[in-house]
C-alpha cells in the first residue's frame, strides 16, 4: 500500500464487510493507505479472504467476528482493534440485514431484527469508537442507508423506516460532533450490481428507470466512501450523498 496515501496512519472499521459493498469500502479504504478492520457476524471466510487481499497488498486488516446489535460484543470488538491497529478514526456502518415481508405478514420480531442492525448497531459502535476520536482531535463517521428510505418500497417497512432512522441520526450527530472535528455523511445507495438475490430479481426493471442505463458497481460506492474520509471533503458533513445513477433525484 502507499505509505503517502490521503488515509495513511488512519485505522478504519467497516462492518459488514465481508462481502458486497462492504467488502468494497475496506479494499478501496485499504488501497487509501488505511488500515481496516473488517467486521462480520458469520461471515468469516469471506473476511479473512477481504483481510488477506489486502495484506497481499502491502496493507495492514484484522478480522472482527462480531454482531452489532450486541453492545458488549462491539466494545470487546473496538477494544480489540484499538490493541492491534490503534483507536478507530474512520467508521462505515454497512452492516444491515435486507429481508422482504409485507408489513401484514411482519412479525415484531423481524421489525427488531432489522432495527436492531441498522440503528441499535450504529449507536453501539459509534457510542464505542467516539471517545478515541474525540482524543485524536477528530474523525470521520459514514453511514450507508438507502433510497427507499425516502422512496418507500412493498415488504420493506422495517428496513425502509430504519434506513430513515440512519439519516436522521447522521444529521443529528453532524451538528453535535462537529464542533469536536467529526464528520457524519451518509451515502444512499441506489441498484448496484451485487451477489444479493433480491437485487438480481429488481434488475430487469431498475434498468430501465436509471438515466445513466446500468446498475452501479460496488467500486463506486467504495470511491464516494474513500472521498467523504479523505481532506478533499473536509467541509462536506451531515449530507446525504445519493449515488443511483439519475434513478431517483432528491
Amino acid at each position: 500500500m502507499n505509505a503517502f496515501a490521503e488515509l495513511a496512519g488512519q485505522v478504519a472499521l467497516v462492518t459488514g464487510a465481508a462481502k458486497n459493498l462492504g467488502r468494497a469500502i475496506a479494499l478501496e479504504l485499504a488501497v487509501a493507505g488505511a488500515k481496516v478492520a473488517i467486521n462480520t457476524r458469520a461471515s468469516r471466510a469471506e473476511a479473512d479472504a477481504v483481510a488477506a487481499e489486502i495484506r497481499a497488498a502491502g496493507g495492514a486488516a484484522t478480522v472482527c467476528i462480531a454482531d452489532i446489535a450486541d453492545a458488549k460484543a462491539v466494545q470487546t470488538m473496538c477494544a480489540a482493534v484499538a490493541a492491534e491497529l490503534g483507536p478507530v478514526n474512520i467508521l462505515v456502518l454497512n452492516a444491515s440485514v435486507r429481508r422482504e415481508i409485507p408489513f401484514t405478514e411482519m412479525t415484531f420480531d423481524e421489525w427488531r431484527q432489522v432495527m436492531a442492525i441498522s440503528l441499535d448497531g450504529s449507536f453501539h459502535c459509534i457510542k464505542a469508537v467516539l471517545p478515541g476520536m474525540i482524543n485524536a482531535g477528530g474523525g470521520n463517521i459514514i453511514t450507508l442507508a438507502g433510497d427507499t428510505a425516502l422512496t418507500g418500497a412493498v415488504g420493506k417497512v422495517h428496513s425502509s423506516s430504519a434506513k430513515s432512522g440512519l439519516a436522521g441520526m447522521t444529521r443529528a450527530l453532524a451538528r453535535e460532533l462537529g464542533p469536536k472535528n467529526i464528520r457524519v455523511n451518509c451515502i444512499s445507495p441506489g441498484h448496484f450490481d451485487t451477489t444479493r438475490p433480491a437485487y438480481r430479481e429488481a434488475r430487469p426493471s431498475a434498468h430501465g428507470n436509471i438515466p445513466l442505463g446500468r446498475l452501479g458497481a460496488a467500486g463506486e460506492i467504495a470511491a464516494t466512501t474513500r472521498f467523504l474520509c479523505g481532506p478533499g471533503s473536509g467541509f462536506i458533513t451531515g449530507q446525504i450523498i445519493h449515488v443511483n445513477g439519475g434513478q431517483w433525484m432528491f
